[in-house]
């Protein structure tokens, strides 16, 4: 099972499983699809912080990525 661990950055996240992008740009993360703001936002944003940005409900990204077969990790109380 892969497993996303959201202390990461999102940069390291698609680094580590490159077809996240898809399904974040599917999520509604478009700029991910751009590799140059991966690697400058992407570098300093954590997961978490992106859905605050993009106003998207971290609880229902969680949940699409845990159907998808991902195991997330070190979620938010």
């Amino acid at each position: 099972m892969k497993e996303l661990d959201l202390n990461k950055t999102v940069y390291d996240l698609t680094e580590e499983y490159p077809e996240l992008i898809e399904v974040l740009k599917d999520l509604g993360f478009a700029g991910l699809a751009f590799p140059a703001v991966r690697k400058t936002l992407g570098k300093k944003m954590t997961l978490q912080a992106g859905c605050e940005k993009q106003k998207i409900e971290l609880a229902g990204v969680i949940g699409q990525l845990e159907d998808l077969g991902y195991k997330v990790i070190n979620k938010p109380l």
